[in-house]
């Protein structure tokens, strides 16, 4: 018999993948939407990737409301919980915009598939929530957590860190024969399937575009998406993963890494990559005129470490070359748009 999984956030960059690789492996699909008409989209993503769209189903439910999830849940066997509030802060240094929507979020999730009797739910997080202080210099591994109160975190992190702590209380005191784990990826970048919801691949769009004219010293664990989709379907089927966490992240590479193999490997299409780099000191000191930056002002010059032992040797993550993911990121928005230049 056909299992059936359902994907929250059927719009996203992520869990666009994850629908196309479980409808490739045999497995029907059934996706949230925040409306009705966003399924055409859905569709068309599903058949760019390459996969047929036959056990495809859609149900409309938003995370910020209680409707529509019990229906979602209804019959599936699993749920990847992929989907993530929409919208910034109102205030960029409100450093809890973001919590409330993506905890209580997750834990209308959580509640539909317990009542519904999934067998395993398992949960996008990020890397950022097993990190430690930066001035322990410590190797990042899924037995830390992070402290939301830790400067180094802007509002979007601080979210994650919480909402996957709640998460983690609600399943072991309300959870049942319900299973559950978390997916902790690094930054996300890869082919994409849409023009929309890119988030990390702005960077890398960005950089194509010439801006910032001048690369500022960040750097970023990276994780092609295509790796982070199969993670999450490994994660959902490998018995041993039941209650427990894994970084999913392959190379580190500075933003002028990324920028020199993009101009490798575009050639004529990568002219507009930058080419010089700005240090840490200088970009600190312009902080006060370039407020973009400043949540990110204690990662600027820093290599922080950390270890995908866990999901390689449980899970068997393989991620591919980060240069490689890059380019072929790159490559799709291209092609997507500004075909001129593909």
């Amino acid at each position: 018999m056909t299992e059936t999984v359902l994907v929250t956030g059927g719009t996203g960059f992520v869990a666009g993948w994850c629908i196309v690789e479980l409808l490739n492996r045999g497995y029907a699909v059934r996706t949230t939407i925040r409306s009705p008409a966003k399924e055409q989209a859905v569709r068309a993503v599903v058949a760019r990737g390459g996969a047929p769209d036959g056990q495809l189903s859609f149900a409309v439910a938003d995370l910020m409301a209680e409707d529509g999830w019990g229906a979602a849940m209804a019959g599936c066997d699993h749920v990847l919980h992929i989907a993530s509030p929409l919208g910034g802060p109102a205030d960029p240094a409100d450093r809890n915009a973001f919590v409330a929507p993506a905890r209580d979020g997750t834990l209308r999730v959580l509640r539909a598939a317990v009542a519904a009797g999934v067998r395993r739910v398992v949960m996008t997080s990020a890397a950022a929530t097993a990190r430690p202080p930066l001035r322990l210099d410590l190797v990042s591994d899924e037995t830390m957590w992070a402290d939301p109160a830790d400067p180094q975190f802007d509002a979007y992190r601080v979210s994650k860190i919480l909402a996957e702590r709640a998460a983690w209380d609600f399943m072991r005191q309300e959870g049942g024969t319900t299973e559950f784990t978390t997916v902790l990826p690094g930054a996300v970048f890869g082919p994409i399937l849409s023009a929309e919801a890119l988030g990390s691949v702005r960077i890398i769009a960005g950089l194509t575009q010439g801006r910032p004219p001048v690369i500022p010293p960040l750097g970023f664990w990276v994780v092609d998406v295509r790796d982070l989709a199969d993670a999450h379907i490994r994660a959902m089927t490998t018995p041993e993963a039941a209650g427990e966490r894994f970084i999913a992240a392959g190379d580190f590479l500075w933003m002028a890494d990324i920028a020199k193999a993009l101009r490798s490997g575009l050639g004529a299409r990568g002219r507009k990559v930058p080419t010089r780099t700005l240090p840490a000191f200088i970009l600190r000191l312009m902080l006060p005129v370039l407020p973009q930056f400043r949540p990110l002002a204690p990662m600027l010059g820093r290599r922080f470490r950390l270890t995908s032992d866990k999901a390689r040797r449980v899970l068997g993550f393989a991620p591919r070359p980060a240069a490689t993911t890059v380019v072929e990121c790159a490559e799709s928005l291209i092609a997507m748009t500004d075909p001129a230049r593909a």
